[in-house]
């Protein structure tokens, strides 16, 4: 008989610590959730105005002050980290971001894998080009034409499912950043640029006498929103919390003057 007990001992043993186990993976699990845990935001670094090095090296941007704005509201430390834009939903699903937060449209497409904020600003995809072009007056003008735009980017997306850039326009030359096609541009490499309004003005603004911009939209206007994994919906929540007071007390407003010269978010 003692020999079954000993088993029977045993046996409670490996219960026990099976339990244990259990309870620890659960409270790893609830970790992904703590109020009190760092703020990882996954941006491309080279994406201006939303979040790009200046000449110090440090990340600023619109979406850099909103997002530090936001942490500090929610008393958590928040870390910028620059990834591989086209490897975003990767780097969201793995945990090594916590967030995407970097003029990210809000697509149906993304949404299968990612939770969305509420949009916070419009974005439409527009044409620039080189300054005097007036050979591209639209998205028809530009067959025969060799157009650039960034790699993942929404316009990318559009430019892919639509027959008139696989059939009609010489080439669509892909780049890890818009501000690498901007340069080919100017130097005369492409013929056009088909890239976010936010960012292609300001770029613009910066580099007047080289380049134009076509005030006409080339697919359906977007929303800017912020990405979160699907099983972060607490993260989600807080953060749109934060965010409405923070639309609602005008520091969004003045973040968006400060970067744009004008509130350009959504009411």
């Amino acid at each position: 008989m003692k020999w079954q007990k000993l088993l029977a001992l045993g046996m409670a043993a490996i219960m026990t610590a099976a339990f244990v186990t259990g309870c620890g993976g659960g409270a790893d699990k609830a970790n992904n959730t703590d109020k009190t845990k760092k703020i990882v935001v996954g941006l491309d670094d080279n994406f201006p105005p939303m979040g790009f090095k200046n000449e110090s090296n440090e990340i600023v941007g619109f979406d850099i002050d909103l997002a530090k704005e936001a942490s500090k509201r929610l008393g958590r430390e928040v870390e910028f980290k620059a990834i591989d834009w086209s490897s975003k939903e990767a780097e969201l699903k793995s945990g090594r971001v916590d967030i995407l937060w970097n003029g990210l449209d809000i697509t149906e497409k993304r949404k299968e894998n990612m939770l969305f904020s509420d949009p916070y600003m419009d974005n439409r995809q527009i044409i620039f080009v080189k300054k005097g072009n007036k050979d591209i007056t639209d998205e028809a003008s530009m067959a025969g034409k060799v157009i650039g735009t960034q790699s993942a980017s929404s316009a990318e997306e559009y430019m892919d499912s639509n027959s008139f850039f696989k059939e009609k326009v010489k080439e669509v030359k892909k780049y890890s950043d818009f501000v690498s096609a901007f340069m080919d541009l100017e130097n005369g490499r492409i013929d056009a640029v088909v890239g976010d309004e936010i960012t292609g003005r300001y770029y613009m603004s910066k580099h007047a006498d080289s380049l134009d911009v076509v005030d006409v939209a080339v697919g359906p206007v977007s929303t800017f929103g912020i990405g979160f994994a699907k099983d972060n919906q607490q993260l989600r929540d807080d953060v749109q919390k934060v965010l409405n007071e923070m639309k609602a007390d005008g520091t969004m407003a003045k973040i968006s003057e400060k970067w744009f010269g004008k509130d350009i978010t959504k009411k």
